[in-house]
């Protein structure tokens, strides 16, 4: 409970994945250092010339007058109360306190510069892409559920640009940039964070929190957002499901019902089991796809396709391959099919 209300607390946020690893404390600390080294190397110019130089106060430089010099000088303050009199000591002035000045104030100067330079850039880069973005997938919650919807979807040719994951967890959002998605940092039940992932223009939201009360808070919310995006949620109990379908999911996933139906079939027939576990896995072996009706088999029964035909859809109606209604084939119906997965490898031979 700590944990939520902790995550409840952090403002939510679009964080586009980086092109290259940045540490701003890493960078603020070399700086720092470098800036030191340059304070460090003036004061021991100044300190080996200290005859040269002329003291207001006392007509003599010691250690710390030559810090003091050194400092008012590389700020540019020059107060003006120690002088540099002898040729020696001018000439270290022009040929290196001068441009060991210039240094320290590219190195201050520069850390800021970079500062306002790097939310400047990063703020066009938001705005480049809100624009940009349209029918996109919105993956709430980025779990195990979540990176399994995400690998099914990519290997189906979803871009990487067109997914968006909220997620309340910081460090999650982290792990999805690091892997090269957009992530939005928040509570999905609340409409300003779907709208910070651009929900009102998305074609399709996954909903895959940890939570059945959490997901169906979202896809009300979701759908208040956008009635036309398809809404795919998980959850655990298979008593839930009905509510989540109220609340405007267009298919409700019981990952424990799920899970229980394939352990059972698995110890009834292990085959059949390995058979189902490989159609659950996208890109391996037999896959499960839906595609729509060639010119080639309209007209056609189910059987004389050149896929293994599962079901058919025909509007809003999903007919079984072994219903009349199915056949002949309509050029409007899509069909849901089992193939033989293809690896990248032959997909690029085919290409």
């Amino acid at each position: 409970m700590a944990r939520r209300a902790d995550e409840h607390l952090v403002a939510a946020r679009v964080k586009l994945p980086r092109r290259t690893a940045v540490r701003p404390l890493r960078q603020v600390s070399r700086r720092l250092l470098m800036a030191l080294f340059v304070l460090a190397l003036t004061v021991f110019l100044v300190y080996i010339d200290r005859e040269g130089y002329h003291d207001n106060a006392d007509e003599s430089v010691d250690f710390l007058d030559s810090v003091y010099y050194a400092t008012v000088t590389l700020s540019t303050t020059g107060y003006g109360d120690i002088v540099p009199y002898s040729d020696s000591a001018r000439l270290v002035n022009i040929l290196l306190v001068t441009p060991l000045r210039v240094c320290f104030l590219i190195i201050l100067v520069g850390t800021t510069l970079e500062v306002l330079t790097e939310r400047t850039r990063e703020e066009w880069r938001l705005n480049r892409w809100r624009s940009n973005l349209r029918d996109h997938t919105v993956i709430v919650g980025y779990g195990t559920k979540g990176r399994s919807a995400i690998q099914t979807l990519r290997a189906t040719g979803l871009k990487k640009e067109q997914i968006v994951i909220v997620d309340p967890s910081n460090k999650v959002i982290e792990a999805a940039n690091a892997e090269g998605f957009v992530g939005v940092v928040g509570d999905a039940t609340r409409s300003d964070v779907l709208l910070r992932a651009e929900l009102q223009r998305a074609r399709q939201i996954v909903i895959a929190t940890q939570r059945d009360d959490t997901a169906v808070l979202v896809a009300l919310t979701a759908r208040q957002l956008n009635r036309g995006a398809k809404i795919v949620a998980a959850v655990r109990e298979e008593e839930n499901a009905p509510l989540l379908r109220q609340s405007g999911a267009d298919a409700v996933i019981t990952s424990a019902s799920a899970a229980g139906r394939l352990l059972g079939l698995s110890v009834l027939s292990p085959s059949a089991g390995t058979v189902m576990e490989d159609l659950i896995q996208q890109g391996s072996g037999l896959d499960l796809i839906e595609r729509p009706v060639i010119k080639a088999e309209v007209g056609r029964s189910v059987r004389e396709t050149d896929d293994l035909v599962v079901s058919v859809l025909r509007g809003h109606r999903l007919l079984g391959y072994d219903d009349p209604a199915a056949s002949p084939l309509q050029l409007t119906d899509r069909l849901i099919t089992i193939v033989r997965a293809t690896s990248p490898a032959e997909s690029d031979l085919a290409n």
